[in-house]
């Protein structure tokens, strides 16, 4: 009985930690960065990015920065519109020119706000 009782106790315990320890923890967070698009524009207009790659940045909803939302939403529309995730996949480009070149004009904006925003704090 003895032996039981010192298996039941040790048990709670270890589960009781470990439902504690959940109820505590937040769920991981990921914020994309201005840099993050900023790179995967500038692979995807290089040729260097997969579909999937493209996918698990610019398909994830940014809340932190209506902006930033606002660029990722136009390159979801590009892809939309331009995306030719065949070619991609035979070493090819993921838009068609009219989609790169919209892309460039995109990014390059990006990037003008973001310099522009790093000057500021600076």
């Amino acid at each position: 009985m003895a032996q039981f009782l010192l298996v039941f106790t040790v048990s709670l315990l270890v589960i009781g930690g470990m439902v504690a320890i959940m109820m505590m923890a937040r769920t991981p967070r990921y914020r994309t960065e201005p840099d993050t698009l900023l790179d995967i524009f500038d692979k995807t207009l290089a040729g260097d990015v997969s579909e999937t790659q493209w996918h698990a940045v610019v398909g994830y909803p940014i809340r932190h920065d209506d902006y930033l939302e606002s660029v990722r939403r136009r390159a979801q529309g590009l892809m939309q519109e331009y995306g030719q995730p065949w070619q991609a996949a035979q070493g090819g480009f993921l838009l068609a020119r009219t989609g790169r070149e919209e892309l460039k004009i995109l990014r390059d904006h990006l990037a003008a706000r973001t310099a522009l925003r790093n000057s500021r704090s600076s």
